[in-house]
């Protein structure tokens, strides 16, 4: 599975087999079935601008992405830091995070970026998001 390994290397768990490894992994695990599972999944915190825009746009678009509030969630707190070491290879902020299609698209910065350059719709468009 693609998407589990991009975020088990995303994440180095130094080796060690105590709990807060094994929650971590189970984590990792949930994010992997859950962005491999539907087209276009969209991490969030309630009340933040930026993430608010990103569903907008792709509810605007017709997409009706798998949104995962992580203040509402009970893992949100370890995905949010599973989001924090994807990010920072991109030098972005964690949230909104969107994966499309499996992979990690990236924040609001990349999907604008992508959506002024024309190349979101095909990128949803492939992964099945759309179908117009």
């Amino acid at each position: 599975m693609e998407v589990a390994k991009g975020v088990r290397s995303a994440v180095r768990i130094n080796g060690c087999a105590d709990q807060a490894a094994s929650d971590f992994e189970s984590v990792c695990e949930k994010v992997s079935a859950l962005v491999s599972g539907n087209a276009v999944v969209v991490f969030t915190i309630s009340g933040c601008c930026m993430c608010h825009v990103v569903k907008q746009l792709l509810f605007g678009l017709g997409v009706g992405p798998t949104v995962v509030e992580l203040d509402r969630d009970a893992s949100g707190g370890q995905i949010l830091a599973l989001l924090h070491r994807l990010s920072a290879s991109g030098g972005g902020k964690p949230v909104p995070a969107v994966f499309v299609g499996g992979k990690f698209l990236g924040g609001i910065e990349t999907v604008m970026a992508c959506h002024i350059s024309g190349s979101l719709v095909p990128l949803l468009k492939n992964a099945g998001a759309l179908w117009l």
